[in-house]
């Protein structure tokens, strides 16, 4: 998409007329115009002359963003300066502010004179109790106003001849009439003095509407600088993230140290990073090492540690340490730049809401205008005096406001992806931020999203006559040669055990089944890989077999070794479920919104992850083709969003109403998603679904008031109800209703997001990071509690400190005292807290099923189970047996000792 600032645009029917003319133009796909900030937003293969040629076909101004840069530097592709984001940086306030100062002094003066002296006989000079000579100071001082406000009548009358009026063509019509009125009026008034008729000049002078033409200029500028300050505001997040872009880094050229423009460093370069120091462009730490703090691009407040090797990003700061980095990403490639991208982009589209108000305010202006002359005939053709129906007239024209129409919508969508932006969620488009908040499905990748995505050794479980260790040895060798993540786990697990792979020949990997692999020492051929396909070969044997299935039912993925034709073992890994994914689950069905888990993973494996989870749906041993097919089927249900990582989540990702990509996963799904969730949690989904409703509620609101306002302050305007409004005070309305607009999508910094108001540092210890993109301060998660009943438990109280210290003095009166009060079979009683030794359990799903199962007895208050200290805590009522628990929990294939 290439972005174009445009110029002289006043309200929503500005927009609409460049957004058709540009629609028009060969070649164009696609074309949003922004009036919140001024840009406008074209995709297609098109020469950029013929898209400005286009918008000054009708009236108004255009140039490609960024080109002074690239100009100014003689260079492209470098991220979006700071100084050239116009849309962003409200440059109108000073001018508006100056404009203001100027009208109200003037104005002040001709208040004086025609309502002070005139009406409260405030002291003047003798020669103005001359009319005549008061309606010519009147008439100059307007003028002066007028002049100081020449932009709504350049821009008005430009747009009029152009055939697209828009609102300043009203506040110049309306102005505009009043001042010519008043001008014939004190032309008939000089008549009359001249006949000295004094009586008919009194009576013309009451007619004069000098001071109402300059209030209503005067007016409208207070309502475009309390605009231009509340749109300002809408855009901080994104000045924020520019402001992060460090603006020079230091170089290394021959040896020597030397200061250069960011946009000077090349990929390749070699940079240097002192403490203190922002980081410049991406890269990898080549020398040295130190701490650096990445809160601004991932929440997390805690530094991290780099070495040789570890990649650095833009706007981030290397707090302790000097490292030499080598350049891999500058200018728009940077994650930074990326980030600025994605937001400036979604503030250039447009939601679908929006076109509601782009058909009324296409109409809106002409309408009006049509409305004020039908007012101004009806009045006379009613027989009023043709001074009421002119009053009438100007009434209509200041009163009616496309802007508040226009506002509506951009400054909600920019508020909202703003509030995301701070906390890490990045809406690409407008209409993903709205398209999410419909959605009533929710698909989720497992590895990645729901899961860690890194695998571990769970258990080796050697053959008969086989040692750990040799088990270890073999899987090691020839796993060595895979990619897999099941096959990194169990280089991690020997590397820890202090077990290296030996040297391998023939390596060859088996699609679908494992891989295949010759040791060069002894020529003894290593097969690993599913227990289907080892058993097939060679045989596990019965012991093995019910060894398989049990890890497959409690969630573990088993790998089969086999060495010289005979099977050797079996080695069981998981990958460990995110600590955030139930409270993340949980969130979503409490929104109504049915969740899915997709996986190629076994469905032993699924099943298991998905009660820890607690997906609604799970569809397991499904391809990359499979989860577009059923996302496609779940698109039946309503709106779907889909949730992935990885490039076989990409098709998925395509084909739902949107796409979420988490933030650490693969380019290709970045690419795919219409949201990343830059801090790779998956809460952050939930959080994006309360932003994705706020804004759309939001934007209901604004329309609403902007819609009733019209509908109301017109018929005002026009005196059905028997009001005579003056022109001054229709002027005032109109100009607080954009304002209110504004001020209204302001509230949405203040959504909650996980029990904190969005954007306000929680303190203390985060969950998983603070803010996210654009704010190193902000905070929106609680102090991290994965399982409150657990940690309820392993507070040293005193029960649990009697019953842990085996103390025989501890009678059970204490105890009860201890106990928690229940209503168990229709009383009360005391529940107590038993510990059973439990042994078999291996991991959280092995905690997670026994919890489930225990916690289902009737009278169990909770169950704590610990696969490190293989117990399970148990408090219960006291009717609760211990056979019942012991039972529930060897039902799940655990022993209780």
């Amino acid at each position: 998409m290439r972005q174009y600032e445009i110029t002289g645009m006043s309200c929503a029917a500005c927009s609409a007329r460049v957004e058709k003319a540009v629609s028009g133009v060969d070649g164009v796909k696609s074309c949003a115009v922004s009036l919140l900030t001024n840009s406008m937003g074209v995709e297609g293969d098109v020469e950029p002359g013929k898209i400005i040629a286009a918008v000054e076909k009708v009236g108004y101004g255009a140039r490609l963003r960024g080109a002074a840069a690239e100009q100014r530097s003689g260079r492209t592709g470098g991220k979006v300066p700071a100084e050239d984001v116009d849309g962003f940086r409200n440059k109108e306030i000073p001018k508006l502010a100056g404009r203001l100062a100027a009208s109200a002094v003037f104005l002040l003066i001709l208040m004086y004179c025609s309502m002070g002296h005139g009406m409260w006989n405030w002291p003047l000079p003798a020669v103005f109790d001359n009319h005549v000579f008061m309606g010519i100071v009147q008439m100059a001082l307007s003028a002066v106003v007028m002049v100081i406000n020449q932009k709504f009548f350049v821009s008005g009358f430009r747009a009029l001849f152009h055939g697209g009026p828009n609102m300043d063509t009203l506040i110049a019509l309306g102005s505009g009439t009043a001042f010519a009125y008043s001008f014939a009026q004190l032309l008939m008034m000089a008549a009359a003095e001249g006949r000295g008729e004094a009586e008919a000049v009194m009576k013309i002078g009451m007619n004069l509407y000098f001071e109402s033409a300059a209030m209503i200029l005067t007016l409208i500028t207070v309502g475009k600088l309390l605009e231009s300050v509340s749109k300002g505001r809408t855009t901080d997040a994104l000045k924020n993230l520019v402001k992060m872009a460090p603006k020079t880094a230091v170089v290394l050229e021959n040896g020597a140290e030397k200061t250069v423009s960011v946009d000077e460093v090349r990929v390749g370069d070699v940079f240097v990073l002192r403490p203190g120091d922002s980081i410049p462009v991406d890269g990898t730490v080549e020398e040295g090492s130190g701490s650096v703090n990445e809160a601004a691009l991932t929440g997390e407040s805690i530094p991290v540690d780099k070495e040789p090797g570890d990649r650095v990003s833009t706007g981030t700061v290397n707090l302790t340490g000097y490292m030499k980095c080598r350049a891999l990403r500058v200018g728009e490639d940077t994650t930074l730049s990326q980030i600025i991208k994605m937001v400036s982009d979604s503030a250039a589209t447009k939601a679908p809401l929006a076109r509601i108000a782009d058909r009324v305010s296409g109409v809106f202006v002409p309408a009006v205008i049509l409305i004020a002359m039908l007012t101004l005939a009806g009045w006379m053709i009613a027989g009023r005096p043709f001074t009421f129906a002119v009053g009438r007239a100007i009434t209509v024209l200041v009163i009616s406001c496309p802007c508040a129409l226009g506002l509506a919508t951009p400054v909600a969508v920019m508020v909202g992806s703003g509030v995301g932006a701070k906390n890490g969620i990045l809406y690409k488009t407008a209409a993903s931020l709205e398209t999410l908040g419909r959605v009533r499905v929710i698909a989720l990748d497992k590895t990645g999203t729901i899961t860690e995505g890194e695998p571990e050794v769970k258990a080796v479980i050697p053959a008969e006559g086989v040692t750990a260790a040799d088990l270890l040895k073999l899987a090691a060798s020839v796993e060595q040669g895979s990619e897999h993540p099941l096959a990194s786990a169990v280089m991690k697990k020997a590397s820890a055990e202090g077990i290296s792979a030996e040297e391998i020949a023939d390596f060859e990997a088996l699609p679908g089944n494992g891989v295949r692999a010759r040791l060069i020492n002894g020529g003894i051929e290593i097969t690993g890989g599913s227990v289907g396909f080892v058993d097939r070969e060679f045989g596990l044997g019965e012991a093995l077999s019910a060894e398989a299935k049990r890890q497959a039912e409690a969630g573990n993925t088993p790998l089969a070794f086999a060495a010289g034709g005979k099977t050797v073992g079996l080695i069981c890994a998981a990958d460990t479920i995110k600590p955030d994914s139930a409270e993340a689950v949980a969130s979503l069905k409490s929104m109504g919104i049915k969740t899915v888990m997709l996986t190629g993973d076994n469905e032993n494996t699924a099943g298991s992850i998905a009660a820890v989870s607690g997906v609604d749906d799970v569809v397991a041993d499904v391809r990359p083709d499979g989860k577009e097919a059923e996302v496609r089927k779940l698109s039946q249900l309503g709106k779907v969003a889909m949730v992935g990582d990885g490039i076989n989540d990409a098709p998925a990702l395509v084909s739902a109403d949107v796409g979420l990509a988490i933030g650490a996963g693969t380019d290709v799904a970045l690419d795919a998603a219409d949201i990343v969730l830059v801090k790779s949690r998956l809460t952050d989904v939930s959080s994006a679904v309360k932003i994705s409703k706020a804004t759309i509620r939001n934007i209901y609101e604004n329309l609403f008031w902007a819609f009733i306002y019209n509908i109301i302050c017109i018929p005002l305007a026009i005196g059905v109800f028997g009001l005579e409004m003056k022109p001054m005070y229709g002027a005032a309305a109109m100009s607080l209703s954009s304002f209110c607009v504004c001020i209204n999508a302001l509230r949405l910094n203040l959504i909650r997001l996980n029990g904190k108001n969005a954007g306000r540092n929680s303190g203390g210890r985060e969950k998983a990071g603070g803010s996210g993109a654009g704010n190193a301060v902000e905070a929106i998660s609680d102090v991290k509690n994965d399982d409150p009943e657990k940690a309820d438990l392993k507070n040293e109280d005193p029960e649990k400190a009697a019953l842990e210290n085996d103390d025989p003095t501890k009678d059970d009166a204490k105890k009860e005292d201890a106990g928690k009060r229940i209503v168990y079979n229709n009383k009360e009683t005391i529940s107590m807290t038993r510990i059973f030794k439990v042994e078999g359990m291996m991991c959280s799903h092995c905690e997670a099923r026994v919890k489930k199962a225990v916690e289902a007895i009737p009278g169990v208050v909770s169950a704590a189970p610990d696969h490190e200290k293989n117990i399970c805590e148990v408090t219960a009522g006291p009717d609760v047996s211990d056979d019942s628990i012991k039972a529930a929990i060897t039902e799940q294939g655990y022993t209780v000792l």
